[in-house]
C-alpha cells in the first residue's frame, strides 16, 4: 500500500480508533477527505 492512497489513510484512521464519520463507514469516503480527517484527528 501505498503513502497517501485511499487504502492508506483508511488504515491509518482505523489505526487511532475511526471507523465511521458521520454515521457512515470511513471506507465510502473520498481520499480527499480521509486525509482531512486523519490530519483533524491528529492534532
Amino acid at each position: 500500500m501505498y503513502i497517501g492512497t485511499k487504502g492508506w489513510f483508511v488504515s491509518e484512521l482505523k489505526k487511532i480508533g475511526v471507523s465511521y464519520y458521520e454515521g457512515r463507514k470511513i471506507e465510502s469516503y473520498k481520499a480527499s477527505i480521509l486525509a482531512n480527517l486523519l490530519e483533524s484527528k491528529k492534532n
